[in-house]
């Protein structure tokens, strides 16, 4: 599968003059870690998450002053979203998903911005990456046969799905389409494995 199979195209974005404020209260409000930062031409620039904008957020207590506690020496809070954005990771809409979890497992992110010749396609997250793999075996199937209908009569496919692993057998026999019915099913969300086989000779 490839990122443009789980991304979402709508999405929130903050702008380098976007007060911190701000983006903190969509982060907030969306339930959101991080937001991609675009420019007027909606070229990504960077992406500014959760643990910038509360970086030096958050005052000390005043109640441990009254204990004697001295306060801790602080930078004043960022104004605007260009003070605390980081350099983004990115990934194409052609990325494999094997590649996107890669990263985000090597990086601790848990969101992606999808680029298109420099400018924002979408966003895929972890949870849209748990979406996928965790479809309901009879969804998969469904789908899978759906697609093989390209590939000529659907009958002549013997479909099974058990846990994301796909089992498929042409009865026509035929090397060139079942090497097409291998492509199609492994492009179908949640399908972690396919094994295509001709039908066993009597």
């Amino acid at each position: 599968m490839r990122t443009r199979d789980v991304m979402t195209t709508e999405v929130v974005t903050v702008t380098p003059q976007t007060p911190a404020r701000e983006a903190a209260r969509l982060l907030a409000d969306h339930g959101y870690t991080a937001l991609p930062v675009v420019d007027d031409s909606g070229t990504l620039v960077g992406v500014v998450s959760e643990i910038e904008l509360l970086r030096d957020r958050l005052p000390q207590d005043p109640r441990w002053l009254v204990h004697g506690q001295p306060p801790e020496a602080r930078r004043p809070p960022a104004d605007l979203v260009a003070e605390v954005m980081a350099t983004a990771r990115t990934v194409t809409p052609n990325t494999d998903l094997a590649e996107v979890a890669e990263l985000m497992l090597q990086h601790g992110i848990r969101s992606v911005p999808v680029v298109r010749e420099g400018h924002l396609a979408g966003i895929v997250t972890r949870r849209d990456l748990l979406r996928s793999i965790s479809r309901a075996d009879w969804i998969i199937e469904a789908e899978i046969r759906h697609r093989l209908g390209v590939v000529g009569d659907p009958h002549r496919w013997t479909v099974e799905v058990k846990g994301g692993k796909v089992s498929i057998v042409d009865k026509m026999d035929n090397e060139t389409d079942r090497h097409v019915a291998e492509v199609l099913a492994r492009a179908v969300a949640g399908v972690t494995d396919v094994r295509i086989a001709a039908p066993e000779r009597i």
